[in-house]
């Protein structure tokens, strides 16, 4: 059965992947679009630090959607092929994304307590 649904799987897990560079990618245009922006109408240096931290924390935030849909897609394709090998990849891959979104996750909350976002 497992062989029928494999390829099934797969694709899935591609269309995944892809959408998680779809994510990261639009995240990356918005936070550009506004620091653009924000450059030519913010005079006030305090002003520009706290927009600048906006969007910092918004990139981040696709970023973290990114790693967690990328999490999703690794997890099918291991479904597909369980080798031990490749568990122990994903349990990797999953810690490393993991500490990443914690201290991305810490970042964010912290410059949002400090600027009173």
């Amino acid at each position: 059965m497992m062989d029928r649904i494999a390829p099934v799987l797969d694709t899935l897990a591609t269309i995944i992947d892809i959408f998680s560079v779809i994510v990261l990618t639009y995240g990356v245009l918005c936070s550009a679009k506004d620091f653009i922006i924000s450059r030519f109408t913010t005079n006030n240096r305090k002003q520009e630090f706290i927009e600048t931290t906006k969007i910092k924390n918004q990139l981040a935030s696709y970023i973290l959607l990114s790693l967690e849909i990328l999490i999703a897609a690794d997890i099918i394709e291991t479904i597909v092929s369980p080798t031990l090998t490749d568990i122990a990849l994903l349990a990797a891959t999953v810690i490393i994304r993991t500490v990443i979104s914690y201290f991305l996750n810490k970042e964010i909350k912290d410059a949002s307590v400090n600027e009173g976002i």
